[in-house]
């Protein structure tokens, strides 16, 4: 039986205050719990139907407590417009700096990103193209905000993100040398520019692009061109650019 306080804690998890508190957070659908449940993410609590519960057997041993209920309780505790008949209420992983060698390695760093959307989808084109780890500002939304969780399609079980200052990080990669890409209008061809098999490519705000303090300390500024002959968009979607940027990037 899922009890109304169990319904109030899992409704609480849309607030960032409550999910830092309790160091929680929720995912939502059969795809995103099979995705939780072949993670090393600790699960504190699954709410499903009894048929989700029999065709995992695993469920077992991966959850600390299960509550077996009726699609109708499910559909009052979920977030979403059209929930599934089932839930899970996750640990989350510590914001601890990753393990980094970013003489082989080419990893994203976002500048406040404010749509959870968009998060969720550049995690989801990090984990396509074979980036390990996603340095978001600060600023940037919550990576365990229930929107990025879905977004993300079970790339934030597989992709690491850590939040610091992004002038910080980048200044203390210049002393290795590190190649810093950075998308500018006034920046270079993509297609016609070098590209490293290393480095970090920054990726900046919604609306005001990369933050003057951290475009400083980008070496080099790329483009992506428009190839329409007619009066297009001033600017591409942030995750579409990322997306872009990565294939190009893999390509080479």
């Amino acid at each position: 039986m899922l009890s109304k306080s169990k319904i109030k804690l899992i409704h609480s998890l849309n607030r960032k205050k409550d999910r830092d508190e309790s160091g929680i957070f929720l995912v939502e659908g059969i795809k995103m719990v099979e995705e939780t449940l072949r993670s090393d993410f600790n699960i504190v609590l699954l709410v499903c139907s009894t048929k989700f519960a029999n065709q995992h057997p695993e469920i077992q041993f991966r959850v600390k407590e299960i509550i077996e209920s009726d699609s109708e309780s499910i559909q009052k505790a979920s977030l979403l417009q059209n929930p599934q008949d089932v839930l899970a209420i996750v640990s989350q992983n510590l914001n601890i700096k990753p393990e980094l060698n970013l003489q082989n390695e080419l990893l994203l760093a976002l500048d406040f990103i404010q749509d959870p959307g968009n998060l969720g989808t550049i995690l989801r084109i990090a984990d396509w193209f074979g980036i390990q780890t996603v340095i978001c500002s600060e600023n940037t939304v919550d990576v365990y905000n229930p929107k990025v969780v879905q977004a993300s399609m079970g790339a934030i079980f597989r992709v690491k993100t850590w939040y610091t200052s992004l002038e910080a990080f980048i200044t203390k990669t210049a002393i290795d040398e590190t190649p810093v890409y950075g998308t500018f209008l006034e920046g270079k061809n993509i297609y016609n520019e070098t590209l490293a098999s290393n480095g970090i490519i920054v990726l900046g705000n919604e609306g005001n692009g990369i933050s003057p303090e951290v475009a400083r300390l980008v070496s080099h500024k790329i483009y992506i061109p428009s190839f329409s002959s007619e009066k297009s968009a001033e600017s591409l979607n942030v995750a579409i650019a990322a997306a872009i940027c990565c294939s190009e990037f893999r390509r080479r």
